[in-house]
């Protein structure tokens, strides 16, 4: 892999909804001590938002801002969202009952459109998404037991789910890749499945968009 990094931010998340982030500070450690820098620890930074509050999330942006400039932008998505169409008639679950495991497959989808519509409107920034394979992490250990308990000695290391994600924000080469597309493996794959019917719109994307815009400035 070839490398040219002066300066890499990790983000990650925390909830308090989950009793650790699934990127520990350990593992930003082990994995500075991997990179082709002179001065590791000042030039890794680790950001950790709280995605249950909003307003810390518009904080955190507008620090960025004055502190980095942003060059790539990789949204971590799951191959779960191969089986939801875009739907923007019930973003809140608030006309259907709820379900953790599709609203968290129609996230992903939102996440891929977002990420291939931000990549028409912001050329200086290369945007990627990618689908790291079902790998060993706190969330699937959480929120998904039956399915680790019967498939935990198949799944990946998280370091090997990290793998095409590291690849995305360091490699030269795909750098080179159009920006926008959907990473698995570090090859570019297919959003949809064969013969799937999970293509949106234009118009739904656009919807998607506006919907929440007028969300995130409510927590402004």
């Amino acid at each position: 892999m070839n490398l040219h990094v002066k300066t890499l931010s990790l983000m990650t998340w925390r909830s308090r909804f989950l009793e650790e982030s699934f990127w520990s500070l350990e593992e930003t450690a082990a994995l500075a001590k991997q990179l082709p820098l002179k001065s590791p620890s000042e030039n890794i930074f680790l950001h950790i938002v709280d995605l249950s509050d909003p307003k810390q999330i518009w904080k955190f942006v507008e620090n960025f801002k004055q502190e980095h400039k942003l060059h790539v932008l990789i949204t971590v998505s799951s191959g779960g969202m191969l089986v939801q169409k875009l739907n923007t008639n019930d973003l809140q679950s608030e006309r259907t009952p709820f379900d953790g495991t599709m609203v968290y497959a129609q996230n992903k989808r939102q996440q891929v459109v977002l990420t291939e519509r931000w990549a028409q409107g912001h050329p200086a920034i290369h945007f990627s998404s990618m689908h790291p394979g079902w790998a060993d992490t706190p969330g699937v250990r959480q929120a998904m037991p039956g399915f680790h308990a019967r498939f935990g000695d198949r799944l990946r290391s998280e370091a090997q789910g990290a793998d095409t994600m590291l690849w995305l924000a360091l490699s030269s080469a795909a750098a080179a890749q159009p920006s926008g597309r959907f990473f698995q493996d570090r090859k570019p794959v297919s959003t949809h499945l064969p013969l799937a019917t999970a293509s949106s719109s234009p118009a739904e994307e656009e919807k998607l968009i506006e919907i929440l815009e007028q969300l995130a400035q409510t927590f402004k």
